[in-house]
């Protein structure tokens, strides 16, 4: 399931991102139900996108786990669109956003990129909302702010910059989607990463014998030795794309640092 930001009334909607002044939506509502504020529902609403991913949300879900109506909620949050692009920009509150350069540029990107790694972790569903259109809102804006600042401290050109910010996220982006979607089919399933893999490794013998020839770099590749995960109770996909981040992210940076050196000579 894919979801889009910025469906929502744009005004309204920048308006409760930034928490400024705005008139209500025109929406026939209740009065305001004490105990409930902006604040309280899309805390309610990502603890039941944290429960049941994008799919389980809705702001019946979100009024029952508040008590309440889903009218209720129409006063201080006009709809689900509106809800959506509020959700994803809290998630990112509370990141770190000031990242000491005293060890080198190349440690507080690496920083940076673990950081936006744990925070897709901790609420897989930010994954589902499509980064083609940023939320704008300023906590999503101070991680990008982040990442911008310390690139630009260490010396990469404006026009290259914008580039590679887009890579890291795309990175890291791409590498967290796989690691969720294996926990989620492990749970939807019943099957781990490892009953899957054995499976149909053992079918692919019986109907294609000569896979190896015919595939023979797939094969070499299959073959080569596979450090043992770290942490057993992390799904074996999980623990491939943790890996895949660290090489890729080991590998931009190197693209980077070699780009900024020959800039310099």
């Amino acid at each position: 399931m894919v979801v889009f930001a910025g469906q929502g009334d744009p005004r309204r909607t920048m308006a409760l991102l930034w928490r400024a002044s705005a008139p209500q939506a025109g929406r026939t509502a209740p009065g305001p139900k004490p105990g409930l504020s902006v604040d309280v529902i899309v805390e309610a609403a990502i603890a039941v996108a944290d429960a049941d991913n994008m799919d389980g949300l809705s702001m019946r879900a979100v009024g029952e786990r508040l008590g309440c109506s889903a009218m209720a909620l129409y006063t201080y949050v006009p709809s689900k669109r509106e809800l959506v692009d509020l959700m994803y920009d809290q998630a990112h509150a509370g990141q770190p956003t000031g990242y000491d350069l005293g060890s080198g540029w190349r440690a507080a990107v690496t920083s940076w990129a673990e950081d936006l790694w744990a925070l897709y972790m901790r609420h897989p569903w930010l994954l589902q909302v499509s980064y083609a259109r940023p939320v704008l809102g300023p906590n999503e804006q101070a991680v990008l702010e982040s990442i911008v600042r310390i690139l630009h401290d260490a010396g990469l050109a404006a026009g290259a910059l914008r580039r590679v910010v887009g890579s890291l996220y795309n990175l890291v982006r791409g590498a967290a989607q796989t690691a969720a979607e294996s926990r989620l089919a492990a749970k939807a399933t019943g099957t781990s990463d490892q009953e899957w893999w054995s499976t149909r490794s053992c079918l692919l013998d019986e109907v294609a014998p000569d896979f190896a020839q015919r595939f023979p770099m797939s094969t070499s590749l299959a073959q080569e030795p596979q450090p043992s995960p770290k942490d057993e109770s992390v799904p074996y996909l999980e623990s491939e794309a943790k890996e895949t981040l660290k090489v890729g992210l080991t590998l931009l940076l190197d693209g980077v640092e070699a780009t900024m050196t020959r800039r310099s000579r």
